[in-house]
């Protein structure tokens, strides 16, 4: 019996002694926390329920140069749903009529969403998948649908907001305007994004109940600055006119890609710039920006250079007669044929430009610099022939032109293939800038795709022309191929396009592509510029691999292209129309004051959008809680509810644009 107590006694004082211990250590632990760790929980527990959020800045907008919008941020929403949390009083009440209500504004029936919502509430699925992309005015009509209405806690409603980028004209110069994302930076879009992007905020949140954070007053507090808006040198109108000039030849040839580019001949401006590629399908959209990234052999455009450097020189005159032969003539036999068969015997050096005879334009330049070759690379270099433009817009093809010094590349072929365009390499956007030059009396200037970058009002930056060249060649030589440009169109290889009431000049082009393949593909252009006798724009059409059963050479497949640009801005619009269009664009400053005056009004009634840039007009009914349909591009000529009438947020108007 002692010796049992004894054992209880001693398994107590253990029991005691491991207790105290352990008091001991938790004491100790106390200090610990207190005098030496305790900043460091503080600090941890602080990041637990207060925290610095970034805030986003709102993305600047792209316009065209009167003021519509090519690229701008807009609110989308996810939309998802708990089927859990929802009672079954309020589920079996609301579920038809959700059903019903979502399938009015989504594309599948009622009795689909009434199971689909079902099954996921059997299979306790609390983040069920209902539909993604909604505008605002889509996603306040379905926060009042039954179950929904109810609320995030109650109802099951998860709304998930993104800000995405959209083209409110659609696809017309997407690849121009670019992008700035995941995709990289491409464009107007990824090489102004400094400006684009602005700057984010910061703000101190406490997390409360049920994981929602509370903003809270701090003197560290920033504001987001919003990006600064782009004004490009872009023309609705005209990038309209060519984009669908382009992709009814395209169509119309099966080509496999084309390009084309519109410039204001003094200022430099791209006036519109459209590049469209082919699918699978046979459809046509803008896949690459070709006009600026991609360097190809020219063909007979390249004999403009060869002419001028050839007149500069003054190694020939225009009234000099060349024996174009036969029509073929050869080098280390290698054979160079007029399209002609049978030549075009002995005719003038302006005739052999105006016929585009391959042969004529190369006896000129072998005969002239077979001895002293770099004399010809030395002329198209003082001209900055072969040179990058040097865009703001990433992507600048490689120019390239053959150098006698380089015994690798440089062999007998080298200059009589180069005279007619073959070995030498341009973007269409660096063939358009020479030929530009030549219609501006001699000035090279450099393509501008932006005017003005804006923050809300206020100009921050304006781009204004810049010179290349100052001149790249005399003016006599000047006149001189003006008049051979002119007489290409009235009596040369581009007189299907000639018009006795409206003067066009230019030159065509038609080159072999694959040609080392056995099946030869071609690449047709023309370039050139309107009105003949005082420029106002230079243009250049390039297409690629039309189907050479329809037709391949540059007067057929790329010239119309030019022409039905040239005649839509200069014979199909009224000359009034072009004294306001240039009022519009020197009022640019009261069309911004008059849209951001109004977005910042607080409206009980109807506003009066007319004559306001279309898309503005849509952006500010629509942030009103207005649903808006349109019809039209540019500015609002009519509105279906008046002006002054009382407002009803949800109701429809329509939109009618000039």
């Amino acid at each position: 019996m002692a010796v049992e107590k004894k054992q209880i006694l001693n398994k107590l004082y253990l029991l005691t002694g491991v207790l105290f211990l352990f008091a001991i250590a938790i004491i100790y632990k106390l200090i610990q926390i207190e005098h030496f760790d305790g900043d460091k929980y503080r600090v941890e527990a602080e990041q637990g329920t207060v925290k610095t959020f970034e805030i986003a800045a709102n993305r600047g907008s792209v316009y065209t140069s009167d003021g519509s919008l090519l690229a701008t941020s807009v609110s989308r929403f996810d939309v998802r749903m708990d089927a859990v949390t929802i009672s079954d009083e309020e589920f079996e009440n609301g579920i038809k009529d959700l059903s019903i209500a979502l399938s009015d504004m989504l594309d599948k029936s009622a009795g689909y969403y009434e199971n689909k919502i079902r099954k996921a509430r059997v299979n306790k699925n609390r983040y069920l998948f209902i539909t993604r992309n909604l505008s605002y005015n889509d996603y306040q009509r379905l926060k009042k649908f039954p179950i929904f209405k109810l609320g995030t806690y109650r109802g099951g409603l998860i709304i998930e907001q993104r800000t995405v980028r959209e083209h409110p004209i659609g696809k017309i110069a997407e690849r121009a305007v670019g992008y700035d994302d995941y995709r990289g930076r491409v464009g107007i879009e990824g090489s102004f994004y400094e400006f684009l992007r602005g700057k984010k905020g910061k703000r101190l949140k406490q997390k409360i109940a049920k994981g929602q954070w509370k903003p809270l007053n701090d003197n560290n507090e920033i504001e987001p600055i919003d990006g600064k808006d782009i004004i490009t040198t872009i023309d609705l109108k005209i990038q309209d006119v060519a984009h669908h000039a382009l992709l009814g030849q395209l169509e119309k040839f099966e080509a496999d890609h084309g390009s084309v580019v519109v410039m204001e001949t003094k200022t430099g401006e791209i006036k519109a710039i459209s590049n469209l590629g082919r699918t699978k399908a046979g459809t046509y959209f803008e896949q690459r920006n070709y006009a600026i990234y991609e360097s190809h052999e020219p063909g007979s455009t390249f004999k403009l250079m060869g002419m001028v450097v050839a007149l500069e020189d003054k190694v020939i005159d225009t009234a000099q007669i060349i024996d174009t032969e036969k029509g073929v003539i050869r080098f280390h036999g290698k054979p160079v044929r007029d399209s002609h068969h049978g030549g075009y015997g002995e005719i003038s050096a302006a005739r052999v430009f105006e016929v585009s005879s391959n042969v004529g334009i190369v006896k000129i330049i072998d005969e002239h610099y077979r001895d002293q070759p770099e004399k010809f690379i030395q002329g198209l270099e003082r001209m900055n022939v072969g040179e990058k433009i040097g865009l703001p817009i990433k992507g600048e093809g490689e120019p390239k032109i053959p150098n006698p010094k380089d015994k690798k590349t440089w062999n007998g072929l080298s200059l009589p293939w180069m005279a007619y365009g073959y070995g030498v390499s341009f973007t269409p956007l660096q063939t358009l800038t020479f030929y530009n030059a030549v219609a501006n009396n001699g000035e090279m200037v450099k393509p501008r795709f932006v005017r003005e970058i804006r923050a809300q009002s206020n100009v921050v930056t304006k781009f204004e022309k810049e010179v290349i060249h100052p001149q790249v060649c005399s003016q006599e030589t000047i006149d001189k191929v003006k008049e051979m440009m002119l007489n290409v169109v009235k009596r040369g290889t581009a007189d299907n396009i000639y018009d006795p009431n409206f003067s066009m000049a230019g030159k065509t082009g038609t080159c072999q592509t694959e040609y080392w393949t056995d099946d030869t593909k071609y690449i047709s252009s023309f370039v050139g510029y309107f009105p003949a006798d005082q420029p106002k724009y230079s243009c250049i059409v390039v297409i690629h691999k039309p189907n050479k059963k329809k037709g391949y050479y540059g007067n057929i497949v790329a010239a119309p292209v030019f022409e039905q640009i040239a005649r839509k801005i200069y014979t199909d619009t009224p000359v009034e129309e072009e004294v306001k269009f240039a009022e519009k664009v020197k009022t640019m400053d009261e069309a911004y004051e008059g849209y951001y005056k109004k977005a910042n009004e607080t409206y009980t009634k109807v506003p009066d959008v007319r004559n306001m840039p279309g898309m503005d007009a849509i952006s500010l009914l629509e942030n009103m809680g207005f649903k808006v349909n349109f019809q039209g591009i540019g500015k609002v000529k009519s509105q279906s509810i008046k002006a002054g009438s009382d407002l009803k947020k949800g109701d429809i108007i329509k939109l009618q644009l000039s």
